[in-house]
């Protein structure tokens, strides 16, 4: 970097420093004015009494001026800090800049230095142009954020959507593969029923093998409750036909008309969902004649099962 400063008077106004930096790419011209006073005694040019360091307090004005305009080390700092700031300091640095040409401009035209004031005109035009360009990338940008983001929200509904459905896709798989094992396991349910009714131990061993058969169908009713699965409530209960099926409807003298007098077959649900419809009587009230006592009581609805299935229907659901 090659440095050359002049001096340039005028009659009627203070007078100029002209200092032109050259480089290898592009010589660059800085314009500065001090007034000067006709006192020899004072310092010449007050605006660099900052440069006049003890440093160089024994030297020239012209090699402290450049060894301070040239020194690498300055230059490289200045280089890192202007990249490292952040947003807000770069714009608060343009607008202390501006400001600084601004004077400068106002400096030089006061003092007529014409081609001052051109170079400084020719700096604010293209820091206008620079400042425009800026402004419809910033535009730019804005569009491509808002596109982006769009398309953000856009792509979180579907992806939030497509959790729930496959959420609610594994839950009824799941749960039509339980009902379908399950309601090939009730035939095993009514054959114990039956065996229950009709076996009626008379001697110690018979009551030891009921014992046992006991035994094996309630461990089958525990594993049953633990898959989610009740027993459809019949007799003493409104007729529902979304979980009962009526085979026959009679008359009742214990049972008013629409309630469920007997039980032909068990019903099962499998939380809400019904896997089998009990199959029943219904009461159509009373009649003339008295109904018997045996009608008033399920076939198919041993102890056994009341016990483990009936009476948590409701608790199972939960």
């Amino acid at each position: 970097m090659v440095m050359a400063a002049a001096i340039a008077a005028h009659s009627h106004s203070s007078p100029v420093l002209h200092v032109t930096l050259t480089t290898s790419k592009s010589p660059k011209i800085l314009t500065l004015a001090s007034p000067l006073h006709h006192d020899a005694s004072r310092n010449f040019f007050p605006v660099f009494r900052t440069l006049r360091s003890s440093r160089y307090s024994r030297k020239p004005f012209r090699t402290a001026f450049k060894v301070a305009a040239t020194d690498p080390k300055i230059i490289t700092e200045n280089e890192e800090n202007q990249a490292t700031e952040n947003k807000s300091r770069s714009l608060t640095k343009q607008n202390d800049n501006m400001k600084a040409l601004i004077q400068a401009y106002k400096e030089a035209f006061f003092n007529g230095d014409e081609k001052s004031v051109s170079q400084i005109e020719a700096s604010i035009c293209n820091l206008e142009k620079e400042k425009n360009e800026l402004s419809l990338k910033s535009a730019g940008l804005n569009s491509e954020i808002l596109t982006i983001k769009d398309k953000f929200l856009r792509l979180n509904a579907d992806f939030q959507n497509l959790r729930k459905r496959t959420e609610k896709d594994r839950l009824t798989f799941t749960s039509d593969n339980r009902a379908e094992v399950i309601e090939r396991l009730l035939p095993i349910v009514d054959n114990f029923e039956r065996v229950k009714q009709q076996m009626k131990p008379e001697t110690e061993r018979e009551r030891k093998i009921d014992t046992s058969y006991q035994g094996i169908y309630r461990q089958f009713v525990e594993i049953v409750r633990s898959m989610r699965v009740s027993v459809v409530e019949t007799v003493g209960r409104p007729f529902d036909p979304s979980i009962h099926e009526a085979i026959s409807r009679e008359k009742s003298q214990q049972f008013k008309s629409g309630i469920v007098m007997q039980e032909l077959r068990r019903g099962f649900l499998l939380s809400d969902r019904v896997l089998r419809h009990a199959i029943v009587k219904v009461s159509t009230g009373p009649g003339p004649e008295k109904a018997s006592s045996a009608a008033t009581k399920s076939i198919d609805q041993p102890d056994a099962t009341a016990e483990y299935l009936g009476k948590s229907a409701t608790s199972t659901n939960g």
